[in-house]
């Protein structure tokens, strides 16, 4: 028995205000859906940030409602947990439980195990840290059932964990269940793989199916796993898609023409334009001549961006930054309003709209905020 563990899908995000990099968020995706169905898994894992907001374009509800009809007609279940990016503070009931409800999907975020075939699968949607504590219970109480239950084991869980990524670790793994065969994490964008000795199996994190916002322009590998469970151990297999080229380079200023060529050489038969990052190097740099040379791959790039690092420069500060600067937005936003729920709006509803441009959107977004507020503040003066 096999199954794919896919997370943070990022549906509807929009880069650079570009409707082709959007796009690339979907072409990912179907990739790995897709290669789900040729290698016939018996069922898909997805581990959180499904979407990219809470109120997701009616373009990313339709991609993923129709990669579930996929999976479904090729008789493969799929589960799924909800993430930050999921989970709206205002509204009720988050879009991807309406895939639940239709039974496309089947939702499992709320620790109740659920048995497919002889293998036992447990989710928590995302937890935030204040509420760690809480969880202490439910977690000996699955924990104890997993011990027990003799077939295989999965937790579901979209969190951060300190021995991964000591600047987003809410959880560290003394913190989790101990007697489950495989943890399908998700929350962290970078491909990540250990088994540890106080664990039952190996903790692995998939990363994103492609690039974010967060993460920056780089050169990475972005995929899923296909994790083999007919034997005793778990054994993950790292799948990885094929995704629009990303350069990131630091030159000398008396190598920008030379590198241009070859950048322009490398990607000329790409499917797809890349996107670039150069950071010059030198003193007494002439901006206008910089100006000509990058000029050169506007209509070669899909997008790229440059800037002129003087010489003496410490570019290893960037190195000591958190890896997810989300979290510290997310940070910043409830110290300042005050309010961890203002401040999970502001940060992962509203400014994903304004950032790719959906301000409608927004307005309607915060009018039906106001309204809520509104109608708690009145609830509260009447009891």
């Amino acid at each position: 028995m096999r199954f794919s563990h896919i997370s943070d899908t990022h549906l509807g995000l929009i880069q650079y205000n570009s409707e082709e990099r959007e796009n690339d968020v979907y072409d990912a995706f179907n990739q790995a859906i897709d290669r789900s169905i040729t290698d016939k898994v018996d069922f898909v894992i997805f581990a959180g940030d499904i979407f990219h907001t809470p109120s997701p374009s009616g373009t990313a509800i339709m991609h993923m409602a129709h990669a579930l009809k996929k999976l479904k007609q090729n008789n493969i279940e799929s589960f799924f947990i909800l993430g930050e990016h999921d989970i709206s503070r205002i509204r009720s009931y988050p879009v991807p439980y309406v895939y639940h409800k239709l039974e496309f999907s089947k939702y499992i975020g709320q620790g109740e195990p659920i048995y497919f075939k002889d293998v036992m699968i447990v989710g928590f949607d995302k937890i935030r840290k204040s509420e760690i504590t809480e969880f202490e219970e439910k977690f000996a109480k699955i924990d104890s059932l997993a011990k027990e239950f003799k077939g295989h084991k999965i937790l579901v869980l979209h969190q951060g964990l300190s021995e991964v990524n000591k600047f987003a670790g809410e959880l560290d793994t003394n913190d989790l269940p101990k007697n489950f065969t495989y943890y399908a994490m998700g929350h962290l964008h970078d491909k990540f793989l250990k088994s540890f000795s106080n664990l039952g199996g190996p903790v692995a994190y998939p990363g994103s199916t492609e690039l974010t916002t967060s993460e920056g322009i780089k050169e990475t590998a972005k995929g899923f796993f296909e994790v083999d469970i007919s034997s005793k151990n778990a054994e993950p297999k790292w799948i990885e898609l094929e995704l629009r080229p990303q350069r990131t380079l630091t030159i000398s200023f008396d190598k920008l023409s030379s590198t241009i060529d070859q950048i322009l050489e490398e990607f000329r038969n790409s499917k797809k334009k890349p996107i670039i990052d150069i950071k010059i190097r030198g003193k007494d740099i002439p901006s206008d001549v910089v100006q000509a040379q990058i000029s050169r791959l506007i209509s070669e790039t899909l997008y790229f961006t440059w800037k002129i690092a003087r010489d003496g420069d410490n570019s290893s500060i960037y190195l000591e930054k958190p890896a997810k600067i989300d979290d510290e937005l997310l940070k910043l936003a409830i110290t300042s309003l005050k309010s961890e729920n203002l401040g999970n709006f502001a940060i992962n509803e509203l400014l994903p709209l304004l950032t790719s441009n959906q301000i409608e959107m927004a307005n309607q977004m915060v009018v039906d905020n106001y309204r809520q507020f509104r109608k708690e503040k009145l609830n509260d003066k009447n009891n």
